[in-house]
């Protein structure tokens, strides 16, 4: 059962854009420092879409392998190709990975019944050793699997038991709660849902798969440890620290243009990536056709960082030590930001 804080990793890249290997073990240990629960190679957050599969079968081994013995290990395997899919998850299962993620098939737009036909039986009924979580986000797949189809995978399949939902639909949680089940892990998806769903009678999620957890593992770690205690006013003190954390998974700004104003929005994981940056984390740039911010864009994602710091610094303190770097003056250095934004929109 899966529960507690699971850090979505981040995939560095050096200044060509190549997978920085080096970095990514550095990004591991920090995790492993922080006392997660698990770490997810290569999901949405590891910008999957833009890793071939020799990079992405390696980036899972390398997790998977400074894992073992420390925490449990996850491997994105998800694609809207099942063939693809059942591949990745052989290699999941050689290098011993506890768990896959199926993210729901994107842009092809299956319907939930093809979803569970099509696509997570074919990797449940052939893999059977391994944790099969199905990865529900229509706003990024434009596919959705349906709780009542989730439900009957969780009854034929013995390793379907968990899900990690982003939905932001409250209602579609509680129908796979009285769908699934009490015994079935609902994992948050949504750092800034984790809070409500894990207190909500109705969902009780056991923890989160964690975006803000690349800045603050500890600090996401040990909010969903106290919430599954049972201890909400300490978990209640983490959250007022994480929630501007929370807030740059997506930043939204109204950007002005030689033909009117239009709206921006920068997705995960630039915003946070981008901080990661400006504290002096290994992460390098997001791979095309994620690019830059704004600078608006990244005056809000600097504004949070600063807040963070000056409110808060125990949140970002372990970043600082691990990595050896002087946090307040990079939060002030402007030639630190110089590189991560648009001159012009």
């Amino acid at each position: 059962m899966l529960s507690g804080c699971y850090t979505a990793l981040m995939t560095p890249f050096d200044k060509d854009y190549n997978v920085d290997y080096e970095a990514l073990n550095k990004l591991v240990e920090f995790q492993l420092t922080g006392g997660v629960s698990g770490i997810l190679a290569v999901g949405t957050t590891g910008e999957s879409p833009t890793l071939d599969w020799k990079e992405h079968n390696e980036v899972v081994r390398i997790v998977v392998e400074r894992c073992k013995g420390k925490c449990q290990s996850i491997a994105g395997t998800g694609s809207n190709n099942t063939r693809e899919t059942l591949e990745s998850t052989e290699h999941a299962v050689q290098v011993g990975a506890d768990a896959a993620l199926l993210v729901d098939p994107y842009y092809n737009g299956p319907s939930s019944l093809e979803i569970r036909m099509e696509y997570v039986t074919p990797v449940a009924s052939k893999f059977p050793q391994i944790e099969i979580i199905p990865y529900v986000i229509p706003g990024r797949t434009g596919a959705q699997l349906l709780p009542e189809d989730l439900a009957i995978l969780n009854k034929q399949f013995a390793n379907v038991n968990t899900v990690k939902e982003a939905t932001a639909n409250i209602e579609n949680m509680k129908r796979t709660r009285e769908c699934c089940g009490p015994d079935f892990t609902i994992m948050s998806g949504d750092d800034g849902k984790t809070f409500p769903i894990m207190t909500d009678p109705a969902i009780k999620a056991s923890g989160a798969i964690s975006v803000a957890s690349n800045v603050a593992p500890k600090a996401v770690q040990d909010m969903t440890a106290y919430l599954n205690e049972g201890n909400q006013a300490e978990a209640e003190k983490l959250l007022a620290a994480l929630e501007p954390l929370f807030s740059i998974v997506t930043v939204i700004t109204q950007e002005e243009t030689p033909y009117g104003a239009v709206g921006c929005r920068a997705r995960n994981p630039l915003g946070t990536k981008a901080l990661m940056v400006i504290l002096g984390m290994p992460v390098g740039p997001c791979r095309q056709p994620l690019g830059k911010m704004t600078k608006k864009g990244l005056e809000v994602v600097l504004e949070v960082g600063r807040t963070t710091w000056k409110n808060n610094p125990e949140i970002l303190q372990p970043i600082a030590d691990f990595f050896g770097v002087d946090i307040e003056a990079r939060l002030y250095d402007n030639s630190v930001l110089a590189e991560l934004t648009y001159e012009t929109y």
